[in-house]
């Protein structure tokens, strides 16, 4: 790695967008990056998965890693690469769409299949250690059922028909799509001949059930009744999926498509990768399927040497309550943590305007040498679950909030427009809130000064900063978004797509210029490659000072009046800015 590199991960900020977030593609958020008002302002780029060939969850459920050529070319890299700006990207280690090679694949040819063992099926998985229920799915043991960790209702599986005209049941850990498609009169005369005579009949009564969004086995087909398992395998044959199917990390080929992988994203200049859903890889039975141990430390440590082959930094993303402390265990195996906790210690110390909370988790950072990259907005929600506490063996290991604090901000921010997102059991219980989806300048209420007071803080805190375009413009929530999915699309609400004219209109603006200043101080200044000092201050006040030798950079803040300044050093000089509430 280029001394250029280790600088720029060391001190540079980090925007983050999808490929199409500002324009209708990546070209269109370089021409954003060359304009006079973004000189020396990032020294990073994480570009969100959609830059490779996707097709569910805005990216995550990846097809392969080839540039997805609708949003990207090879001379935009060319162009980031003289821009001097370095690039994150993801590599979802855990799963990879239904639409990947190696799926089609495995339903082309079956059993027959190259990649037979490169994804997990579920009745294997848990074969003699739970029972088949009535739609040949295996229910694990109540003992290994209760260890599970559950991302979405119900048991984490996706029914996939096969040629042979078989249901098999593949481990589906996050998101899936099943779109029934209307079936012809045609389809049922080649496939149940029997039917001929009342083909007509039974397409309407398909047809009419798939177009109302009815439950399909609740069809009475009365005195065809016997044919109905035969009626709705052909639907099921000619329904569209898509699903992200967990990978079996046990698989030989799975590692050979790590290999090749890594080194494919190297080769597009990423510095930065990101492991996402890294925590859910490994899968055994008897453990929990998120973070079980040894099993994920062995899978990390195999990623680890391909990357460091490749030259690339790794960032496991790991969401977990502070009280579990996996923050610490990976940080202290050497690796950068995602600073989850800040968005909602931000939102607590600027609402209740009070110190306490943050500056603990500083001191934390310091004391530790963590490694951080942190942010207020992203892709995802605001987390809330990593703030709480944790019982580990009967002891309660406290959070970085209480629970009733941690609900004042859940309220908070509900309140102003929000959407929740939870954790669930097998059963489709929900177990625990999980993260509320807005907007971070919707969530403090769109005050502008409040942002600007929130962006400054983050600016000093210890790691890379990340910044969310659409906070940068202080978009507001995107409720038509977020209502069009219903539950599964609240993240919509905080993914809005910035114009061109958008973009002209917002560096018009106060708050999109301010920030851009501040941010520009962080990434060129040179007191954030040394020591940082966290003064002695009343609860309502932050005071951070950076120096590194005759280089340093000072915030001072009142959290009550949300006025701050900042006194820095640039070149020979001293200077001062000052920003006041309206």
């Amino acid at each position: 790695m280029s001394k250029e590199k280790k600088t720029a991960l060391s001190n540079g900020v980090m925007l983050n967008a999808y490929p199409d977030s500002i324009g209708i593609k990546l070209s269109d958020a370089i021409e954003m990056l060359q304009k006079k008002e973004f000189k020396d302002v990032f020294s990073l780029f994480y570009i969100l998965p959609t830059f490779f060939n996707s097709d569910l969850d805005r990216g995550f459920s990846i097809i392969d890693y080839n540039i997805n050529k609708k949003l990207v070319s090879e001379e935009d890299l060319k162009t980031l690469n003289k821009l001097n700006i370095a690039l994150k990207f993801d590599i979802v280690l855990n799963h990879l769409s239904v639409a990947s090679p190696q799926f089609k694949d495995l339903l082309k040819h079956g059993e027959n299949s190259k990649f037979k063992d490169f994804f997990i099926n579920w009745n294997e998985f848990w074969k003699g250690n739970g029972e088949v229920n009535d739609d040949d799915i295996v229910i694990p043991k109540e003992e290994f059922l209760n260890k599970l960790f559950m991302r979405k209702s119900g048991l984490p599986i996706l029914k996939v028909p096969f040629p042979n005209g078989t249901e098999k049941p593949y481990w589906n850990t996050f998101y899936q799509e099943i779109k029934y498609n209307k079936i012809t009169e045609q389809d049922i005369i080649e496939i149940i001949p029997q039917l001929s005579e009342n083909a007509e009949l039974v397409c309407n009564k398909i047809n009419s059930a798939i177009l109302k969004n009815e439950n399909l086995s609740t069809i009475n087909f009365e005195e065809l009744n016997e044919y109905k398992e035969d009626v709705l395998l052909l639907v099921a044959r000619k329904a569209t999926y898509l699903g992200q199917m967990d990978v079996n990390a046990k698989s030989k080929l799975v590692w050979v498509f790590y290999e090749e992988t890594l080194k494919k994203l190297s080769d597009y200049g990423c510095s930065i990768l990101r492991l996402d859903a890294f925590a859910y890889l490994h899968k055994e039975v008897g453990k929990s399927n998120f973070f079980n141990k040894p099993g994920t430390w062995i899978y990390l440590d195999k990623i680890k040497k391909i990357a460091l082959k490749n030259n690339l930094t790794l960032l496991p993303e790991i969401h977990a309550e502070y009280g579990l402390h996996l923050h610490d265990e990976v940080a202290k195996e050497g690796y950068r943590i995602y600073d989850f906790f800040l968005p909602g210690l931000m939102i607590h110390t600027i609402e209740k305007k009070n110190n306490k909370a943050i500056i603990k988790w500083i001191n934390e950072i310091i004391t530790k040498n963590y490694q951080t990259v942190n942010m207020l907005g992203c892709h995802d929600g605001i987390p809330v679950l990593d703030l709480k506490g944790k019982i580990i063996d009967g002891i309660y290991n406290k959070g970085l909030l209480e629970d009733s604090e941690i609900e004042d901000i859940m309220n908070t921010i509900i309140n102003r427009g929000g959407r929740v997102k939870n954790l669930f059991d097998a059963e489709g219980n929900k177990i625990s809130y999980y993260q509320v989806n807005a907007t971070f300048f919707s969530a403090l209420g769109e005050d502008e000064q409040k942002l600007l007071l929130a962006r400054a803080i983050q600016l000093f805190m210890p790691g890379i900063p990340q910044i969310w375009y659409l906070d940068l413009f202080a978009g507001k929530n995107n409720y038509a978004a977020a209502n069009r999915g219903g539950t599964g699309s609240h993240k919509e609400i905080n993914r809005t797509n910035l114009s061109k004219d958008d973009i002209e209109i917002g560096l018009k603006k106060k708050i999109v210029l301010n920030q851009l200043k501040l941010i520009r101080i962080r990434n060129t200044s040179k007191a954030f490659l040394g020591k940082i000092t966290i003064n002695k201050s009343k609860e309502n006040h932050l005071d951070i000072i950076w120096n590194n030798k005759n280089d340093f950079a000072h915030l001072t803040a009142n959290i009550e009046t949300l006025e701050f300044s900042i006194n820095y050093s640039e070149k020979d000089t001293i200077k001062k800015i000052k920003f006041q509430k309206n």
